[in-house]
């Protein structure tokens, strides 16, 4: 993915960590007006989301927009509310397919504003086992002490 002309808004690091990420895929959301004033402003978090099927519907589960302030009482929506994702027919066929298998979800890993519109970069995902999450973790600090050796060794 290019990053010219893009505001990242949000990562989802949890997602890399428990799952392993096969497929991406960028959609756009319906949002109301002060939802997308709220993302606008980095109010946006994306933990405990998740992509859900919904009669031939893709829709965002569980992703949290904080209210936005200067809305007043008529602005005000459900911050856990399930947003709508906006992709080619195509693209929910193939993604709602590879859901129903066995092992496979959709998880949100990034919110973020092109050319104004709000879009979010889903990825189709399998999820790791404990003891694979423990071995990336031991190799990301075996690297880190890596370089970190490397840095002192080039020092001298």
């Amino acid at each position: 993915m290019t990053t010219e002309g893009i505001k990242v808004i949000a990562r989802n690091r949890k997602a890399s960590h428990d799952y392993h990420l096969e497929e991406l895929y960028r959609a756009g959301l319906v949002l109301t007006g002060t939802e997308i004033k709220s993302i606008r402003a980095n109010r946006i978090n994306l933990q405990d989301g998740f992509v859900e099927e919904r009669s031939g519907e893709l829709w965002l589960i569980g992703v949290h927009i904080t209210p936005y302030e200067q809305a007043g009482i008529y602005g005000y929506v459900d911050p856990l509310r399930p947003r709508k994702l906006l992709l080619h027919k195509r693209e929910i066929r193939l993604i709602i397919t590879r859901i129903r298998e066995r092992g496979y979800t959709c998880v949100p890993t990034m919110v973020f504003l092109e050319r104004g519109k709000a879009k979010v970069e889903i990825a189709l995902a399998k999820g790791k086992k404990l003891y694979d999450k423990r071995e990336a973790i031991a190799k990301r600090d075996s690297d880190r002490e890596i370089r970190q050796a490397m840095k002192e060794r080039f020092r001298e």
